[in-house]
């Protein structure tokens, strides 16, 4: 059988001296895709960077390809999977386009340039997220929502097989909002990627994923296949408020009491 491209074996996860994840299992196969769902502050951005290997889990192991995350180099840590933040931080100007060739430095050597190969990925990424036509853009002058496509296109030029996403339709309408989804989804389809996104909405990750993490912020977590976790009784406990369900066309949403 192929290794999971990421496997967290009792993974504990702890916020100021307070356990907000205890002893979660949890796998990502190849062309898998996977929510967490929870109220604000329950965790799911800190169990996201702690599975991407960015802080260290307060108990428990993290496995990337197989191989133990912590001791892998951050370059070949990169080159396995992806990190979105929800923040975008640029204290310096550049380029559209550079700034999406910023995915290919993993897999350059310390003194190598972009070559003709990397230029043609990162365009591709851009024409993938609808910034074709900004190349020469700085990125200063973008809405919110053009620099979260941009970081999503720099994502897309890293090519890694993992892509861990936090809150990725921030600051995004609903046309690019779809958008996005559909192309995670199309590169899981197709190019048999991983995907991690923390979602707030029940419906998206019902459409767009195959199983779901609820994160309860007390430590306690469930998942399973977003068919049979993502119920309005489930739901209504999660974020602490009635939820009814309805069905339409196959696609499932949630409604407030």
């Amino acid at each position: 059988m192929t290794r999971p491209l990421l496997e967290a074996r009792q993974l504990v996860v702890e916020i100021g001296g307070k356990t907000v994840v205890d002893s979660v299992d949890l796998s990502v196969a190849s062309g898998e895709r996977i929510a967490i769902l929870g109220r604000n502050g329950a965790g799911k951005s800190t169990l996201l960077s702690t599975l991407a290997g960015l802080r260290p889990a307060a108990g428990g192991s993290l496995l990337l390809d197989g191989e133990d995350a912590a001791l892998l180099h951050a370059r070949e840590a990169a080159l396995r999977r992806a990190w979105l933040g929800q923040f975008q931080s640029d204290p310096f100007g550049s380029t559209v386009l550079e700034t999406t060739l910023t995915g290919r430095h993993p897999h350059l050597g310390r003194w190598d340039w972009e070559s003709k190969h990397d230029a043609e990925l990162a365009r591709s990424a851009l024409k993938a997220v609808g910034l074709d036509g900004m190349e020469a853009r700085q990125i200063h002058t973008l809405s919110g929502g053009e620099r979260q496509r941009l970081a999503i296109a720099t994502l897309l030029t890293q090519a890694a097989p993992l892509y861990l996403l936090d809150e990725p339709l921030a600051h995004l309408d609903l046309n690019h909002q779809m958008a996005v989804l559909e192309l995670f989804a199309g590169t899981a389809r197709d190019g048999g990627a991983g995907v991690i996104m923390v979602l707030h909405d029940p419906a998206l990750a019902h459409r767009f994923c195959d199983r779901a993490l609820l994160v309860y912020g007390d430590g306690r977590t469930e998942i399973g296949t977003v068919d049979a976790i993502l119920t309005a009784e489930t739901l209504s406990e999660l974020y602490g408020y009635g939820l009814r369900q309805i069905e339409d066309r196959g696609h499932r949403c949630f409604i407030p009491e």
